[in-house]
């Protein structure tokens, strides 16, 4: 017999299918257009993106990394948004 589990207080309260927790998250992450861009361009160009992502894991611990990687085409330009695709 199959029983069905009791969703807790803080899973799908909406139809959208994110928890309440989850939306808060997201609220915390700044929009992409604010992140440092990634060009590809120069041997160092990369560092300050590089730092930025790592400095939002630790303003916002709960971020799933696959929250950040699906933003990433649009944080890069030019040689890099080519080598990304």
């Amino acid at each position: 017999m199959l029983v069905k589990k009791a969703r807790s207080s803080s899973q799908y309260q909406d139809g959208d299918g994110m928890s309440y927790s989850e939306k808060e998250t997201l609220r915390q992450l700044p929009e992409v257009s604010s992140w440092p861009r990634l060009s590809g361009n120069g041997e160092y160009d990369h560092m300050e993106p590089i730092d930025y992502i790592d400095g939002l894991f630790i303003d916002v611990p709960s971020i799933p990394d696959h929250w950040i990687t699906a933003r990433l085409n649009k944080a890069f330009k030019g040689h890099a948004s080519i080598w990304y695709t």
